[in-house]
This record gives structure tokens, C-alpha cells and sequence, in this order.
């Protein structure tokens, strides 16, 4: 039997110019992290992809300025440093930190965070969890 290859996530159409809504996305973004409720995963590494989808709020003055956008490269490193150093027990508790992290900056309106373990059903290509929370 050969091994299928597994078509990545696509980004969700969720850009909308009448109501002045961007799409920010992070696609299939690999971390190691300790995560899961079994003994032995609190100290062994395992491999998760999470993919965002973000609708913020436009700036159509952007001046080339990145201060005037939502930053992908500073949402990328803030889920870095959530999983650093650190055993989460739940995907859905790293979901829930993950959407926090992205709603923490008010030009974003709605995220949709999916976590997955990469190598835990050996016929499986991922098991995980998907959400989707709004701004308050």
C-alpha cells in the first residue's frame, strides 16, 4: 500500500471589501511542542500544525507601513512562545491561547484557529480541533 499524499488546508474566502475586512492567515505552521493528556506525552516532544484564519478590520491608509497591518511574523512568535517551555494537556486548551493571542489586537474581528497532532493515529494524517471565536 502506497501512502496518499493529503491536500494542505486552504485559506478560507473570508475577505470582504464592502465591509472592509482583510484576511490574515498563517498557513500549515509546524511547531514541536509536549502536548496531550497521556503520561508519556509530558515529557516527549510531538509535532502540531496550526493553521489561523484572521478577518481584521482595514486600514486602506497603509503608507507601506507595518505598524498599520496586523503581523503575521509577531502572531507567529507570541504561539511560539505559548508552546515554549511548557506541557499543555488539551489541543482545545492550545486553540483557545492561540485565538487570545490574535484577538489580543482590536483590528481583528473574528479567528479561526485548527490544531492538529501530526503523529498520533498511525492511519490517520491528524487528529485536532478546530474553533472559531469573535472579538468582544
Amino acid at each position: 500500500m502506497t501512502a496518499e499524499r493529503i491536500p494542505a488546508v486552504q485559506p478560507l474566502r473570508i475577505a470582504d471589501a464592502r465591509n472592509a475586512i482583510r484576511h490574515v492567515f498563517i498557513r500549515d505552521f509546524v511547531l514541536s511542542c509536549r502536548i496531550g493528556v497521556h503520561r508519556h506525552e509530558e515529557t516527549r516532544v510531538q509535532r502540531v500544525r496550526i493553521n489561523l484564519d484572521l478577518a481584521v478590520r482595514e486600514d486602506r491608509d497603509l503608507h507601506d507601513d507595518l505598524a498599520n497591518v496586523v503581523c503575521y511574523e509577531r502572531i507567529a512568535n507570541a504561539v511560539r512562545a505559548e508552546v515554549a517551555g511548557r506541557h499543555i494537556r488539551l489541543l482545545e486548551t492550545l486553540a483557545e491561547e492561540v485565538a487570545a493571542i490574535c484577538l489580543a489586537d482590536g483590528r481583528v474581528r473574528s479567528v479561526r484557529v485548527r490544531v492538529e497532532k501530526l503523529d498520533i493515529l498511525p492511519d490517520a494524517a491528524s487528529v485536532g480541533v478546530e474553533i472559531e471565536r469573535f472579538a468582544g
